[in-house]
Protein backbone atom coordinates (compact mmCIF):
# COMPACT_ATOMS: atom_id res chain seq x y z
CA UNK A 1 0.00 0.00 0.00
CA UNK A 2 2.64 2.60 1.00
CA UNK A 3 5.04 1.71 -2.07
CA UNK A 4 1.39 2.62 -4.38
CA UNK A 5 1.30 5.99 -2.68
CA UNK A 6 4.53 6.50 -2.92
CA UNK A 7 4.43 6.00 -6.90
CA UNK A 8 1.08 7.59 -6.63
CA UNK A 9 3.07 11.01 -5.21
CA UNK A 10 5.94 10.87 -7.45
CA UNK A 11 3.74 10.96 -10.04
CA UNK A 12 1.75 13.57 -9.14
CA UNK A 13 4.73 16.04 -8.90
CA UNK A 14 6.23 14.92 -12.10
CA UNK A 15 7.79 18.44 -14.07
CA UNK A 16 7.23 17.29 -17.33
CA UNK A 17 4.78 20.09 -17.54
CA UNK A 18 6.55 22.27 -14.96
CA UNK A 19 6.18 25.80 -16.87
CA UNK A 20 3.64 27.76 -18.35
CA UNK A 21 2.45 26.88 -21.71
CA UNK A 22 2.72 29.28 -23.19
CA UNK A 23 6.14 30.53 -22.57
CA UNK A 24 9.05 29.60 -25.05
CA UNK A 25 10.28 26.55 -25.38
CA UNK A 26 13.59 27.41 -24.94
CA UNK A 27 13.61 29.57 -21.82
CA UNK A 28 15.11 28.24 -18.48
CA UNK A 29 12.26 26.66 -16.50
CA UNK A 30 12.72 24.58 -13.11
CA UNK A 31 13.26 21.57 -14.82
CA UNK A 32 16.51 22.92 -16.48
CA UNK A 33 17.56 24.37 -13.11
CA UNK A 34 16.69 21.57 -11.17
CA UNK A 35 19.10 19.61 -13.70
CA UNK A 36 21.86 21.55 -13.80
CA UNK A 37 21.87 21.23 -9.77
CA UNK A 38 21.67 17.53 -9.63
CA UNK A 39 24.69 17.28 -12.48
CA UNK A 40 27.05 20.17 -11.08
CA UNK A 41 26.47 19.86 -7.43
CA UNK A 42 30.15 19.05 -5.73
CA UNK A 43 27.83 18.53 -2.20
CA UNK A 44 26.12 15.72 -3.59
CA UNK A 45 29.61 14.40 -5.30
CA UNK A 46 31.01 14.81 -1.79
CA UNK A 47 28.02 12.93 -0.28
CA UNK A 48 28.41 9.81 -2.77
CA UNK A 49 32.17 9.83 -1.90
CA UNK A 50 31.44 9.33 1.42
CA UNK A 51 28.68 6.94 0.89
CA UNK A 52 31.31 4.87 -1.21
CA UNK A 53 33.72 4.83 1.74
CA UNK A 54 31.26 3.18 3.89
CA UNK A 55 30.47 0.93 1.30
CA UNK A 56 34.15 0.09 2.02
CA UNK A 57 33.44 -0.58 5.89
CA UNK A 58 31.10 -3.22 4.23
CA UNK A 59 34.45 -4.84 2.58
CA UNK A 60 36.98 -4.38 5.60
CA UNK A 61 34.71 -6.50 7.90
CA UNK A 62 34.24 -9.64 5.03
CA UNK A 63 37.62 -9.81 5.23
CA UNK A 64 37.84 -9.61 8.97
CA UNK A 65 36.38 -13.05 7.93
CA UNK A 66 38.72 -14.06 5.59
CA UNK A 67 42.04 -16.12 5.67
CA UNK A 68 45.03 -13.22 6.59
CA UNK A 69 48.72 -14.45 4.72
CA UNK A 70 51.79 -12.13 4.98
CA UNK A 71 55.07 -12.57 3.16
CA UNK A 72 57.40 -12.39 6.06
CA UNK A 73 61.18 -11.67 5.96
CA UNK A 74 62.86 -10.95 9.20
CA UNK A 75 66.92 -11.21 10.64
CA UNK A 76 67.00 -11.92 14.04
CA UNK A 77 70.06 -11.50 16.44
CA UNK A 78 70.48 -13.09 19.92
CA UNK A 79 73.43 -12.64 22.13
CA UNK A 80 74.43 -14.93 24.75
CA UNK A 81 76.12 -14.21 28.11
CA UNK A 82 77.06 -17.20 29.78
CA UNK A 83 78.91 -19.06 33.16
CA UNK A 84 78.82 -22.42 33.33
CA UNK A 85 81.90 -24.04 35.95
CA UNK A 86 83.41 -20.45 36.46
CA UNK A 87 83.59 -20.51 32.97
CA UNK A 88 82.16 -17.62 31.04
CA UNK A 89 80.98 -17.30 27.90
CA UNK A 90 79.95 -14.60 25.49
CA UNK A 91 78.78 -15.52 21.92
CA UNK A 92 75.84 -15.00 19.66
CA UNK A 93 73.84 -15.71 16.23
CA UNK A 94 72.11 -14.18 13.88
CA UNK A 95 69.55 -16.02 12.06
CA UNK A 96 67.11 -14.85 9.25
CA UNK A 97 63.79 -16.06 8.06
CA UNK A 98 61.91 -15.72 4.86
CA UNK A 99 58.44 -17.31 4.18
CA UNK A 100 55.01 -17.09 4.58
CA UNK A 101 52.43 -16.08 7.40
CA UNK A 102 48.72 -17.27 7.70
CA UNK A 103 46.07 -16.94 10.38
CA UNK A 104 42.22 -17.56 10.06
CA UNK A 105 39.89 -16.73 12.55
CA UNK A 106 37.61 -20.05 13.19
CA UNK A 107 35.21 -18.40 16.02
CA UNK A 108 34.66 -15.70 17.89
CA UNK A 109 30.95 -15.51 19.00
CA UNK A 110 30.09 -13.86 15.89
CA UNK A 111 31.02 -10.75 16.68
CA UNK A 112 33.12 -10.08 13.27
CA UNK A 113 29.84 -11.20 11.77
CA UNK A 114 28.15 -8.27 13.85
CA UNK A 115 30.36 -5.80 13.00
CA UNK A 116 29.68 -6.88 9.49
CA UNK A 117 26.00 -6.27 10.02
CA UNK A 118 26.16 -3.04 11.43
CA UNK A 119 28.54 -1.67 8.93
CA UNK A 120 25.48 -3.08 6.18
CA UNK A 121 23.24 -1.08 8.47
CA UNK A 122 25.38 2.07 8.45
CA UNK A 123 25.65 2.08 4.25
CA UNK A 124 21.83 2.24 4.19
CA UNK A 125 21.67 5.12 7.01
CA UNK A 126 24.39 6.98 4.83
CA UNK A 127 22.12 6.19 1.91
CA UNK A 128 19.23 8.16 3.26
CA UNK A 129 21.65 10.91 4.32
CA UNK A 130 22.83 11.20 0.80
CA UNK A 131 18.91 11.71 -0.70
CA UNK A 132 18.86 14.11 2.46
CA UNK A 133 21.46 16.02 0.79
CA UNK A 134 20.26 15.66 -2.80
CA UNK A 135 16.79 16.94 -1.38
CA UNK A 136 18.94 20.15 -0.19
CA UNK A 137 20.38 21.06 -3.30
CA UNK A 138 17.25 20.42 -5.30
CA UNK A 139 15.27 23.15 -3.21
CA UNK A 140 17.92 25.63 -3.15
CA UNK A 141 17.46 25.36 -7.22
CA UNK A 142 13.54 25.98 -6.63
CA UNK A 143 14.54 28.78 -4.22
CA UNK A 144 17.08 30.60 -6.41
CA UNK A 145 14.56 29.41 -9.61
CA UNK A 146 11.82 31.08 -7.88
CA UNK A 147 13.57 33.93 -6.60
CA UNK A 148 15.24 34.69 -9.61
CA UNK A 149 11.58 34.90 -11.01
CA UNK A 150 10.60 37.54 -8.23
CA UNK A 151 13.24 40.02 -8.79
CA UNK A 152 12.65 39.44 -12.90
CA UNK A 153 8.67 40.73 -11.61
CA UNK A 154 10.12 43.14 -9.58
CA UNK A 155 12.59 44.97 -12.08
CA UNK A 156 9.57 44.57 -14.48
CA UNK A 157 6.89 46.11 -12.14
CA UNK A 158 9.87 49.18 -11.50
CA UNK A 159 10.21 49.69 -14.79
CA UNK A 160 6.51 49.84 -15.30
CA UNK A 161 6.62 52.61 -12.53
CA UNK A 162 8.83 54.62 -13.84
CA UNK A 163 7.66 55.11 -17.28
CA UNK A 164 3.97 55.36 -15.83
CA UNK A 165 5.60 58.18 -13.31
CA UNK A 166 7.27 59.97 -16.43
CA UNK A 167 4.39 60.37 -17.92
CA UNK A 168 2.30 61.73 -15.04
CA UNK A 169 5.40 64.45 -14.93
CA UNK A 170 4.99 65.55 -18.55
CA UNK A 171 1.10 65.65 -18.21
CA UNK A 172 1.72 68.19 -15.02
CA UNK A 173 4.38 69.83 -16.91
CA UNK A 174 1.73 70.48 -19.64
CA UNK A 175 -1.02 71.17 -16.89
CA UNK A 176 1.45 73.93 -15.38
CA UNK A 177 1.83 75.52 -18.17
CA UNK A 178 -1.56 76.44 -19.40
CA UNK A 179 -1.88 77.16 -15.36
CA UNK A 180 -4.20 73.89 -14.45
CA UNK A 181 -1.77 73.05 -11.74
CA UNK A 182 1.29 75.21 -9.34
CA UNK A 183 4.30 73.79 -9.20
CA UNK A 184 4.07 72.01 -6.14
CA UNK A 185 2.29 69.81 -8.50
CA UNK A 186 5.09 69.31 -10.78
CA UNK A 187 7.19 69.15 -8.17
CA UNK A 188 5.46 66.07 -6.32
CA UNK A 189 5.93 64.05 -9.63
CA UNK A 190 9.19 65.14 -9.55
CA UNK A 191 10.03 63.20 -6.59
CA UNK A 192 7.66 59.98 -7.58
CA UNK A 193 9.89 59.73 -10.31
CA UNK A 194 13.12 60.31 -8.79
CA UNK A 195 12.17 57.59 -6.37
CA UNK A 196 10.45 55.29 -8.82
CA UNK A 197 13.69 55.55 -10.39
CA UNK A 198 15.97 54.58 -6.80
CA UNK A 199 13.84 51.81 -6.28
CA UNK A 200 14.54 50.25 -9.75
CA UNK A 201 18.23 51.05 -8.93
CA UNK A 202 17.58 48.79 -6.09
CA UNK A 203 15.54 46.09 -7.71
CA UNK A 204 18.41 45.43 -10.33
CA UNK A 205 21.27 45.19 -7.48
CA UNK A 206 18.59 42.50 -5.86
CA UNK A 207 18.15 40.68 -9.57
CA UNK A 208 21.92 40.49 -10.05
CA UNK A 209 21.99 38.88 -6.33
CA UNK A 210 19.70 36.42 -7.80
CA UNK A 211 21.30 35.61 -10.68
CA UNK A 212 24.28 34.95 -8.86
CA UNK A 213 22.87 32.65 -6.32
CA UNK A 214 21.14 30.35 -9.42
CA UNK A 215 24.35 30.44 -10.72
CA UNK A 216 26.10 29.07 -7.67
CA UNK A 217 23.36 26.79 -7.02
CA UNK A 218 22.41 25.78 -10.39
CA UNK A 219 25.88 25.57 -11.83
CA UNK A 220 25.61 27.90 -14.95
CA UNK A 221 23.95 31.35 -15.77
CA UNK A 222 20.80 31.58 -15.89
CA UNK A 223 19.12 32.92 -19.52
CA UNK A 224 15.65 34.34 -20.40
CA UNK A 225 13.44 32.20 -17.41
CA UNK A 226 10.52 30.20 -18.57
CA UNK A 227 7.80 32.17 -15.46
CA UNK A 228 6.21 30.42 -12.99
CA UNK A 229 5.96 26.38 -12.82
CA UNK A 230 2.96 24.68 -11.99
CA UNK A 231 2.52 23.80 -8.51
CA UNK A 232 3.34 19.96 -7.50
CA UNK A 233 0.09 18.23 -6.37
CA UNK A 234 -0.01 18.24 -2.40
CA UNK A 235 -2.00 15.88 -0.02
CA UNK A 236 -5.21 17.37 0.60
CA UNK A 237 -4.64 18.01 5.23
CA UNK A 238 -2.08 18.10 6.67
CA UNK A 239 -2.28 14.88 8.42
CA UNK A 240 -2.10 13.10 4.58
CA UNK A 241 1.04 14.99 4.24
CA UNK A 242 2.44 14.10 7.85
CA UNK A 243 1.27 10.68 7.46
CA UNK A 244 3.95 10.49 4.22
CA UNK A 245 6.66 11.71 6.05
CA UNK A 246 7.12 10.01 8.91
CA UNK A 247 7.11 6.58 6.50
CA UNK A 248 9.23 8.24 3.49
CA UNK A 249 11.69 10.89 5.07
CA UNK A 250 15.46 10.05 4.42
CA UNK A 251 16.44 11.54 7.49
CA UNK A 252 13.72 9.19 9.79
CA UNK A 253 15.18 6.02 7.42
CA UNK A 254 18.57 7.00 8.25
CA UNK A 255 18.03 7.37 12.16
CA UNK A 256 16.42 4.61 12.05
CA UNK A 257 19.07 2.02 10.35
CA UNK A 258 22.13 4.04 12.54
CA UNK A 259 19.52 2.57 15.78
CA UNK A 260 19.77 -0.54 14.29
CA UNK A 261 23.76 -0.35 13.77
CA UNK A 262 24.03 1.04 17.41
CA UNK A 263 22.13 -2.10 18.52
CA UNK A 264 24.41 -4.76 16.39
CA UNK A 265 27.66 -2.83 17.83
CA UNK A 266 26.32 -3.12 21.85
CA UNK A 267 25.81 -6.98 20.49
CA UNK A 268 29.63 -7.05 19.25
CA UNK A 269 31.29 -5.57 21.87
CA UNK A 270 29.50 -7.95 24.31
CA UNK A 271 30.70 -10.85 22.12
CA UNK A 272 34.30 -9.77 22.42
CA UNK A 273 34.72 -10.20 25.84
CA UNK A 274 33.79 -14.09 25.03
CA UNK A 275 36.84 -16.81 23.74
CA UNK A 276 38.19 -16.80 20.10
CA UNK A 277 39.83 -19.63 17.89
CA UNK A 278 42.06 -18.41 15.69
CA UNK A 279 44.26 -21.20 13.23
CA UNK A 280 47.84 -19.92 12.39
CA UNK A 281 50.50 -21.37 10.52
CA UNK A 282 54.14 -20.44 8.78
CA UNK A 283 55.93 -21.78 5.81
CA UNK A 284 59.29 -20.88 5.30
CA UNK A 285 63.13 -21.13 4.95
CA UNK A 286 65.56 -20.04 8.06
CA UNK A 287 69.21 -19.30 7.55
CA UNK A 288 71.85 -19.13 10.37
CA UNK A 289 73.99 -16.36 9.17
CA UNK A 290 76.92 -17.61 11.48
CA UNK A 291 77.63 -21.05 9.72
CA UNK A 292 76.44 -23.33 6.77
CA UNK A 293 72.75 -24.28 8.63
CA UNK A 294 69.73 -23.50 7.25
CA UNK A 295 66.38 -25.47 7.83
CA UNK A 296 62.84 -25.26 5.80
CA UNK A 297 60.12 -25.29 8.68
CA UNK A 298 56.49 -24.91 8.71
CA UNK A 299 54.24 -25.06 11.53
CA UNK A 300 50.71 -25.34 12.18
CA UNK A 301 48.44 -24.84 15.52
CA UNK A 302 45.23 -23.49 16.79
CA UNK A 303 45.20 -20.78 19.37
CA UNK A 304 42.85 -20.30 22.24
CA UNK A 305 42.26 -16.37 23.61
CA UNK A 306 40.18 -15.57 26.27
CA UNK A 307 40.30 -11.92 27.70
CA UNK A 308 40.64 -12.15 31.74
CA UNK A 309 41.77 -8.75 32.37
CA UNK A 310 42.60 -5.55 30.15
CA UNK A 311 42.82 -2.98 33.12
CA UNK A 312 38.85 -2.22 32.12
CA UNK A 313 38.80 -1.27 28.64
CA UNK A 314 36.61 -4.07 27.43
CA UNK A 315 33.56 -3.62 30.10
CA UNK A 316 34.21 0.72 28.77
CA UNK A 317 33.55 -0.13 25.47
CA UNK A 318 30.34 -2.25 25.93
CA UNK A 319 29.58 0.49 27.90
CA UNK A 320 29.89 3.33 25.26
CA UNK A 321 28.19 1.09 22.37
CA UNK A 322 24.87 1.19 24.81
CA UNK A 323 25.40 5.17 25.46
CA UNK A 324 25.78 5.77 22.07
CA UNK A 325 22.51 3.16 21.02
CA UNK A 326 21.12 5.19 23.77
CA UNK A 327 22.03 8.15 22.20
CA UNK A 328 20.51 6.86 18.49
CA UNK A 329 16.98 5.92 19.81
CA UNK A 330 17.01 9.75 21.19
CA UNK A 331 18.66 11.53 18.14
CA UNK A 332 15.66 9.46 16.32
CA UNK A 333 12.50 10.75 18.33
CA UNK A 334 13.82 14.04 17.88
CA UNK A 335 14.19 13.66 14.40
CA UNK A 336 10.85 12.55 13.66
CA UNK A 337 9.38 15.37 15.70
CA UNK A 338 11.04 17.72 13.72
CA UNK A 339 10.44 16.00 10.37
CA UNK A 340 6.47 16.18 11.73
CA UNK A 341 7.06 20.23 12.80
CA UNK A 342 8.85 20.52 9.09
CA UNK A 343 6.18 19.36 7.44
CA UNK A 344 3.17 21.08 9.66
CA UNK A 345 5.51 24.83 9.21
CA UNK A 346 5.53 23.61 5.27
CA UNK A 347 1.64 23.29 4.94
CA UNK A 348 0.40 26.13 6.98
CA UNK A 349 3.28 28.45 4.81
CA UNK A 350 1.42 27.43 2.15
CA UNK A 351 -1.80 27.70 2.72
CA UNK A 352 -0.91 31.12 4.41
CA UNK A 353 0.75 32.08 0.71
CA UNK A 354 -2.46 31.11 -0.94
CA UNK A 355 -4.79 33.26 1.03
CA UNK A 356 -2.31 35.60 0.90
CA UNK A 357 -2.23 35.77 -3.25
CA UNK A 358 -6.06 35.79 -3.55
CA UNK A 359 -6.32 38.95 -1.21
CA UNK A 360 -3.49 40.54 -3.52
CA UNK A 361 -5.38 39.47 -6.47
CA UNK A 362 -8.51 41.16 -5.21
CA UNK A 363 -6.41 43.81 -3.86
CA UNK A 364 -4.98 44.51 -7.35
CA UNK A 365 -8.16 44.43 -9.42
CA UNK A 366 -9.60 46.96 -6.94
CA UNK A 367 -6.18 49.19 -7.00
CA UNK A 368 -6.34 49.21 -10.65
CA UNK A 369 -9.78 50.28 -11.63
CA UNK A 370 -8.77 53.23 -8.62
CA UNK A 371 -6.03 54.26 -10.31
CA UNK A 372 -7.88 54.27 -13.86
CA UNK A 373 -10.79 56.53 -12.32
CA UNK A 374 -9.05 58.57 -10.23
CA UNK A 375 -6.66 59.76 -13.21
CA UNK A 376 -9.44 59.98 -15.13
CA UNK A 377 -10.44 62.59 -13.09
CA UNK A 378 -7.22 64.34 -12.46
CA UNK A 379 -7.84 65.10 -16.52
CA UNK A 380 -11.42 66.41 -15.56
CA UNK A 381 -9.88 69.09 -12.78
CA UNK A 382 -11.32 66.69 -9.89
CA UNK A 383 -9.01 65.22 -8.61
CA UNK A 384 -5.09 66.73 -7.69
CA UNK A 385 -1.34 65.27 -9.13
CA UNK A 386 -1.39 63.94 -5.19
CA UNK A 387 -4.58 62.00 -5.78
CA UNK A 388 -2.83 60.39 -8.69
CA UNK A 389 0.64 59.35 -7.47
CA UNK A 390 -1.36 58.37 -4.10
CA UNK A 391 -3.60 56.01 -5.79
CA UNK A 392 0.21 54.77 -8.54
CA UNK A 393 1.80 54.08 -5.71
CA UNK A 394 -1.31 52.14 -3.95
CA UNK A 395 -1.35 50.48 -7.46
CA UNK A 396 2.37 49.46 -7.25
CA UNK A 397 2.77 48.34 -3.85
CA UNK A 398 -0.39 45.94 -4.48
CA UNK A 399 1.11 44.53 -7.51
CA UNK A 400 4.44 43.97 -5.22
CA UNK A 401 2.42 42.01 -2.90
CA UNK A 402 1.08 39.79 -5.81
CA UNK A 403 4.29 38.85 -6.99
CA UNK A 404 5.61 37.88 -3.92
CA UNK A 405 2.61 36.06 -2.65
CA UNK A 406 3.12 34.34 -5.94
CA UNK A 407 6.69 33.33 -5.53
CA UNK A 408 5.69 32.40 -1.90
CA UNK A 409 2.90 29.84 -2.81
CA UNK A 410 4.89 28.38 -5.31
CA UNK A 411 7.91 28.26 -2.77
CA UNK A 412 5.68 26.66 -0.11
CA UNK A 413 4.36 24.04 -1.97
CA UNK A 414 7.50 22.63 -3.04
CA UNK A 415 8.72 23.31 0.79
CA UNK A 416 5.87 20.45 1.36
CA UNK A 417 7.34 17.93 -1.16
CA UNK A 418 10.98 18.07 0.73
CA UNK A 419 9.42 18.04 4.08
CA UNK A 420 7.67 14.62 2.96
CA UNK A 421 11.14 13.72 1.59
CA UNK A 422 9.56 13.84 -1.75
CA UNK A 423 12.16 16.25 -3.31
CA UNK A 424 14.63 13.84 -5.26
CA UNK A 425 15.47 13.85 -9.11
CA UNK A 426 13.84 9.98 -9.30
CA UNK A 427 10.30 11.61 -8.00
CA UNK A 428 10.20 14.47 -9.53
CA UNK A 429 10.91 12.97 -12.85
CA UNK A 430 13.80 15.37 -13.90
CA UNK A 431 15.41 14.19 -17.08
CA UNK A 432 18.97 12.90 -14.91
CA UNK A 433 20.93 9.94 -15.18
CA UNK A 434 19.72 8.74 -11.66
CA UNK A 435 22.82 8.01 -9.52
CA UNK A 436 22.84 4.15 -8.25
CA UNK A 437 24.25 3.97 -4.83
CA UNK A 438 24.22 0.20 -5.01
CA UNK A 439 26.40 -0.10 -8.16
CA UNK A 440 29.43 0.65 -6.07
CA UNK A 441 28.32 -1.57 -3.07
CA UNK A 442 27.83 -4.71 -5.25
CA UNK A 443 30.91 -4.51 -6.48
CA UNK A 444 32.81 -3.74 -2.86
CA UNK A 445 30.66 -5.65 -0.77
CA UNK A 446 32.46 -9.09 -1.35
CA UNK A 447 35.95 -7.75 -0.68
CA UNK A 448 37.46 -8.73 -3.82
CA UNK A 449 40.96 -8.52 -3.96
CA UNK A 450 43.11 -6.84 -5.86
CA UNK A 451 43.86 -8.98 -8.84
CA UNK A 452 40.29 -10.36 -9.57
CA UNK A 453 37.93 -9.42 -12.33
CA UNK A 454 35.68 -7.59 -10.01
CA UNK A 455 38.87 -5.37 -8.85
CA UNK A 456 39.60 -4.29 -12.00
CA UNK A 457 35.80 -3.16 -12.79
CA UNK A 458 35.63 -0.91 -9.32
CA UNK A 459 39.34 0.68 -10.85
CA UNK A 460 37.30 1.46 -13.75
CA UNK A 461 34.56 2.77 -12.02
CA UNK A 462 36.75 4.71 -10.18
CA UNK A 463 38.48 6.40 -13.06
CA UNK A 464 34.49 6.93 -14.39
CA UNK A 465 34.13 8.92 -11.25
CA UNK A 466 37.23 10.96 -10.86
CA UNK A 467 36.93 12.16 -14.82
CA UNK A 468 33.43 13.54 -13.77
Amino acid sequence: MLRAVLKGTALSITLLAATVASRPAAADNLADALVGAYNTSGLLEQNRALLRAADEDVAIAVAQLRPIINWTMQIQREMVDQRNNNFGSNNGETEGFIGLSFQQLLYDGGATRLAKQSAQETVLSARQTLINVEQSILFRAVSAYMNLILQEDNVELRRNNVRVLGEELRASQDRFEVGEVTRTDVALSEASVAAARANLADALGSLTTAKAEYANAVGNEPGKTAGQPSLPNLPASIEAATAVAVKTHPLILAAQHQVRAAELIVQQQRKELGPNLTLDADLGYTENFGDSDFRNTSSAGVVFRQPVYAGGALAAQVRRAIATRDSSRSALLSTQRDIIQGVKDAYVRFQTAGASLTASNERVRAAQIAFDGIREEATLGARTTLDVLTAEQDLLDAQTQQIFARSERSLAAYQVVQAQGLLTAERLGIAVQIYDPTLYYNLVKNAPAQVSKQSKDLDRVLKALSKQ
